[in-house]
């Protein structure tokens, strides 16, 4: 796949995105380097590779689910706050 000009202008369009014409250039070179690591990517022979490969046979270490609350942690968030009560912010109205 060739990164283009004309490819960037239909990613800007798709994206909602509006590059600047000073980095345009830049950024089609680092998408060409991006496609072509990719490309490289598909180019591996994975046909003796487990479908189910994993780096480790070891599960994902389960802790027991329970609830707490460490006051501590929020007093010293709710201190930096300007204004607060009861252990809220209080912040002014925005709304009407």
């Amino acid at each position: 796949m060739q990164v283009d000009e004309a490819l960037l202008k239909r990613l800007e369009k798709l994206s909602y995105l509006k590059i600047a014409d000073d980095k345009r250039e830049e950024i089609i070179n680092q998408m060409s380097e991006m496609v072509t690591f990719v490309d490289n990517l598909s180019q591996l022979n994975t046909d003796g590779v487990d479908d189910n490969f994993a780096m480790s046979d070891t599960s994902t270490y389960l802790r027991e689910d329970k609830a707490t609350c460490d006051t501590a942690v929020n007093d010293s968030i709710i201190k930096n706050a300007p204004k607060n009560a009861d252990h809220f912010f209080i912040v002014p109205k925005i709304i009407e």
